[in-house]
């Protein structure tokens, strides 16, 4: 009983917070598959030119792959793909989940972003990124970062 009245609360609260248009712009269904690597990352060929890319709620990263039941796995196999932008090693934390957008990928109609903070060594400000694992589009590199090496 307590689980269906969270559940109707928590769609109440969703669906009235969210608008019935998406303000995401880089969107993409035809976007290729994600593949992994053999380190269990995701295999990233391009970078962004695009300053909004990633740090923007607008433009997140959008990290569609598979199912969206664990987003904990697929937004570290983003995140552990990446170095600084001298090859620095990565750590990083989530923030917070925020910015509700609509998206037919989850039960509710609804989807969130994830907010995570990224630092490296000799770095003089964290930098946050939006991640969003309800909706496809190219995977990219954010201006500033660089691939790991394997």
């Amino acid at each position: 009983m307590k689980k269906s009245i969270l559940l109707i609360a928590l769609f109440i609260v969703t669906s009235s917070c969210v608008s019935t248009k998406s303000t995401l712009k880089n969107v993409d269904d035809n976007a290729p598959n994600l593949v992994l690597s053999r380190e269990n990352t995701f295999v990233i060929t391009e970078y962004s030119t695009d300053k909004k890319y990633g740090y923007n709620a607008d433009y997140p990263v959008n990290i569609f792959f598979q199912n969206t039941r664990n987003e904990t796995v697929n937004q570290e196999r983003f995140l552990n793909a990446l170095a600084g932008p001298k090859g620095e090693k990565i750590n990083f934390s989530k923030l917070e989940s925020c910015c509700p957008f609509p998206t037919k990928r989850t039960d509710l109609g609804a989807g969130f972003l994830d907010v995570y903070e990224l630092k490296w060594e000799g770095q003089k400000k964290p930098i946050k990124l939006y991640l969003n694992i309800y909706e496809k589009g190219i995977l990219m590199v954010p201006v500033g970062f660089s691939l790991k090496k394997n």
